[in-house]
């Protein structure tokens, strides 16, 4: 402490102190904050860019200013306002400038962005500051409403992506990404958790949730041997499951990859707009241009034909024309996609509502596909244990579903199947195999049509009262000689009936095309209210039966299993694979697929098909009607600039909306969704 002219003076400035110490903690936060502050703020800008931030920022700029500027100039600040309206011109014409020199350049076309540019352009030239604001906004707003409804349409793919687990628990305790995953390691999932990959349960059971992938809310029992997929939830229990597939080739993956390509591409209707748009705007510019040309050489003054012709460009403006189509489709193909119907494009969207018969396979089709033996008649001397072996012998070697039960049933006796080799399958009909525990001779399994042998009156009697029960029966031969007959029965779905009385109520007519006998197929027919049957195919007739369908009513529906049925499928006008639950066939052959096997769906299809058509009809009508009523308006000089604004973008986000309207149609069959 000193002492100056009576006054004391502190050595230590209090105010220094407190500058040292603020640095001192403005240093600390920098360090421990920096990097997740610079994280952030890179996250924030990356998801503006993602989003098309700064396309709708600048928008709603637009928009604010060129209200503050219609206020002003109600106050008689015109300066201002016109401040306020090039700044609405500016921040909102960025994007439409941008886009219309990309359609010069890149395109080499005149797009809808260059109408607009020379509209405004024009405007501010006879000093119509307001109205060239107007356009440019306005503009821009339809555009908002159209991305805004193409992010709604793909919402379901990023759910689906979101929802994607990212890695997976091994065996060993390692938890690593799903990518490094390879097929047969084994990896466990506990109660509650996501199923990373596809693979087969090889210890455990439990109940597991796949409405993400197929619609259905209501859990599925798994137990060893069962097969699961990504992206599904396992509810109560704990499992081991062995890896199937990679995460490239996951179920999952091909579903989500399946959407984003199928809401990419182009329906009919769209395609021939784009080439309408393609030649219509450089109409709509020359013919503009001559619109002014001729009054003007006639005397007419400059500033009032130009200004009809801006209106003129305005109106014509096909905006709300162009995006009529791409906005139904993809709603309608993000909506199906939540119920677990995939749709691989617009052009199967809008031929699925053209059509006028469905063709059902039946077994996994109209039925469940879980056969099981009702009947084992034994011949002559043979007893049903022999005739039981024979069949399981030869069945080992085949993968049909029909194999499945009798094998199911004779480990259920506990009968030892006969030892066979040199199996050979005959495609639609049966195997046969040479007999090592038969002394060598041959044996035979299949329909009458491939024994080959005389049947005896008796068996044939027996066949044939079976049959008209609904059975599917199987002849086993030995040598030359029939030994037995085995009856196999199958469950018809519980939503069939109402399916196809619901398909009728569309008037659209209902067949039947399968491999099994006259007998089965009539009896199913019969009990669900087909008409028409057509039964003992192969799968060079059953396309055969398709051609001759296709002449017949033009348009076709095939609904397979979208395995054995995928000749009958691709040859349709549309083929519907069902309850493909991963099976690769079906989802490559198929031009829509049913993640789920509820039959609803089919109608529900249909309808969702002619849903769309009749939306993109009312769009294009609505767009083009009122378009021609303001472009006559226009010619006569009866429109003004601020009317063709409203009308144009107006319909354009009317179209919008009502496009939307297909991401959550409903319908009184509709099955249980997810939403």
């Amino acid at each position: 402490m000193t002492e100056q002219g009576g006054l004391s003076t502190d050595t230590h400035d209090g105010s220094n102190s407190e500058k040292y110490d603020f640095v001192n903690k403005f240093v600390i936060f920098w360090v421990l904050c920096y990097e997740p502050l610079e994280k952030g703020i890179k996250k924030v800008v990356m998801d503006m860019v993602k989003t098309n931030f700064w396309k709708k920022f600048l928008t709603l700029i637009s928009g604010i200013a060129i209200l503050i500027a219609f206020l002003l100039s109600l106050l008689s600040f015109k300066t201002e306002s016109l401040l306020f309206y090039y700044l609405s011109i500016f921040s909102g014409g960025y994007f439409v400038l941008i886009s219309a020199i990309k359609g010069i350049f890149r395109q080499k076309f005149l797009n809808i962005n260059f109408l607009v540019v020379i509209a405004s352009l024009g405007a501010i030239y006879i000093n119509q500051i307001g109205e060239a604001a107007a356009v440019i906004f306005f503009f821009s707003l339809a555009e908002f409403f159209e991305d805004y409804g193409i992010e709604k349409s793909k919402k379901s793919v990023e759910t689906l992506l979101k929802k994607a687990p990212k890695t997976a628990l091994l065996k060993t305790g390692e938890t690593v990404s799903v990518e490094s995953v390879k097929i047969r390691d084994i990896f466990l999932v506990k109660p509650g958790e996501m199923i990373p990959l596809d693979g087969k349960v090889i210890k455990g059971s439990s109940s597991i949730d796949e409405s993400m992938l197929t619609g259905e809310s209501i859990p599925v029992d798994k137990r060893e041997g069962d097969t699961v997929f990504s992206g599904t939830l396992n509810q109560n229990g704990f499992l081991e499951i062995e890896v199937t597939k990679e995460n490239k080739d996951s179920t999952f993956n091909k579903i989500v990859k399946l959407i984003e390509d199928a809401q990419k591409s182009r329906a009919p209707t769209q395609e021939f707009i784009d080439k309408f748009a393609k030649y219509y705007t450089p109409l709509i510019v020359v013919g503009a241009c001559v619109f002014i040309a001729i009054p003007v050489l006639f005397g007419g003054i400059f500033v009032e034909w130009l200004y009809r012709a801006l209106v003129l460009l305005v109106i014509a403006c096909p905006c709300a024309l162009v995006i009529s189509t791409p906005i139904s489709i993809a709603s309608a193909i993000g909506g199906a996609a939540r119920r677990g119907i995939l749709i691989k494009g617009g052009v199967h969207l809008e031929e699925i509502g053209k059509v006028k018969i469905v063709a059902f396979d039946k077994t996994r089709t109209l039925t469940l596909g879980e056969p099981y033996v009702t009947n084992v008649i034994s011949c002559g001397d043979h007893t049903e244990e022999e005739v039981l072996a024979d069949a399981a012998g030869i069945e080992g070697f085949s993968s049909h579903p029909l194999s499945k039960s009798i094998l199911n049933y004779v480990q259920e006796k506990g009968i030892t199947p006969h030892v066979m080799e040199k199996y050979e399958n005959i495609a639609g009909k049966g195997g046969k195999a040479t007999c090592i525990s038969c002394s060598g001779l041959e044996h035979a399994i299949g329909n009458i049509k491939f024994m080959g042998v005389e049947i005896p009156d008796n068996v044939s009697n027996s066949i044939s009262d079976l049959e008209k029960e609904g059975k599917t029966v199987v002849i086993v031969r030995e040598d030359n000689q029939i030994i037995g007959v085995i009856a196999i029965s199958d469950v018809i779905r519980n939503e069939a009936e109402e399916s196809v009385n619901i398909l009728n109520e569309m008037s659209i007519t209902s067949a039947i095309l399968t491999g099994d006998n006259e007998y089965a197929a009539n009896f199913i027919a019969n009990k669900i209210g087909i008409n028409i049957v057509y039964a003992a195919l192969l799968p060079q007739e059953k396309t055969e039966k398709i051609d001759e369908l296709k002449k017949e009513h033009k348009s076709v529906l095939m609904v397979g299993d979208g395995v054995n049925d995928a000749p009958a499928l691709a040859l349709a006008n549309v083929g519907m694979a069902m309850g493909v639950g991963g099976s690769d066939v079906a989802i490559e052959t198929a031009d829509i697929a049913l993640m789920n096997n509820n039959l609803l769906n089919v109608p529900f299809s249909i309808f969702l098909g002619k849903k769309t058509l009749q939306i993109i009809k009312q769009n294009i009508t609505v767009s083009l009607g009122v378009k021609l009523i303001f472009i006559v308006l226009a010619v006569f000089g009866l429109a003004s600039l601020e009317f063709a604004i409203g009308a144009d973008s107006g319909v354009a986000i009317l179209v919008i909306l009502n496009g939307l309207r297909l991401m959550r149609l409903k319908s009184s069959f509709a099955p249980d969704s997810v939403s």
